[in-house]
């Protein structure tokens, strides 16, 4: 079995190779890297409208929503940047290419996630840690050591929330013909991970709470931080449920890999 450090150093390997083939088209990545930037901001505009109309959204003033929208922002990037080949995997499923990550010593998911890192991802996480130290000025946000702990804590719990609903949906794969439909709501789903829960009905704020946990992606973690004595107490578990989901989505996965036997041609 491998270790740890081993896996750290095959990933810098595949990823170099992967980067220097994907700088032969610079001005691909350019050019995605800045519509990136542009449409991570485009809900920054959609804000400024309805802040224009309103005073505050459910109770949550402009400058907060942007700061919400920041650490959504950040918690995105790591399925963006490290998780996107997830995007591909019914195409290999129906070509039959994906019996190749079975002829390997290493996990397959580490094999497979590792073949593609989306660069331009990178443009939105700098984005939102930009965003977020703005925010945090404007609203005199006091960051302490604990917080900043705190913070680097459920940005990665968010993480893992969004990789786990976005693997489990792109498993669909796995057992369904046309599984985009499928990662396709699973992905649009997120666009609420930035707005209040307490703006959807009781049966919507019950599934992303507690069914999807969407809530967990950026609103809830950034009430720890905007509004700390308005937190329910289901916010600090945010590591057991990031862990939790996670570790059932790599079972969904283990279990689709199993079941595969490829095109029967």
């Amino acid at each position: 079995m491998r270790t740890l450090s081993e896996y750290i150093r095959l990933y810098f390997i595949i990823e170099t190779q992967y980067v220097k083939a994907r700088m032969q088209y610079r001005a691909d990545f350019i050019i995605s890297s800045i519509g990136m930037f542009f449409s991570s901001l485009a809900t920054l505009g959609i804000f400024w409208v309805l802040f224009n109309s309103i005073t505050d959204l459910a109770g949550w003033n402009f400058m907060e929503m942007i700061f919400i929208y920041a650490f959504y922002m950040i918690a995105i990037s790591p399925m963006q940047i490290l998780f996107d080949h997830i995007w591909q995997i019914r195409f290999h499923i129906q070509q039959g290419t994906f019996l190749k990550y079975y002829f390997r010593p290493l996990n397959m998911m580490f094999y497979y996630m590792s073949e593609m890192i989306d660069l331009k991802g990178l443009t939105q996480l700098a984005a939102g840690i930009v965003l977020l130290i703005y925010a945090s000025l404007k609203l005199a946000i006091a960051w302490t050591p604990f917080k900043l702990a705190l913070l680097l804590t459920t940005l990665f719990s968010a993480a893992l929330v969004l990789i786990a609903i976005t693997l489990m949906a792109g498993c669909a794969a796995f057992w369904v013909v046309d599984s985009y439909p499928v990662l396709g709501l699973a992905w649009k789903l997120r666009e609420f991970a930035p707005y209040p829960m307490s703006i959807f009905d009781g049966a919507f704020r019950f599934a992303f709470t507690y069914i999807l946990p969407i809530g967990f992606i950026a609103f809830y973690p950034s009430q720890l931080f905007l509004r700390p004595d308005e937190v329910s107490p289901l916010v600090y578990f945010s590591p057991v449920i990031g862990l939790g989901l996670f570790a059932i989505a790599y079972q969904v996965w283990t279990l689709g890999v199993n079941s595969y036997t490829g095109t029967g041609s």
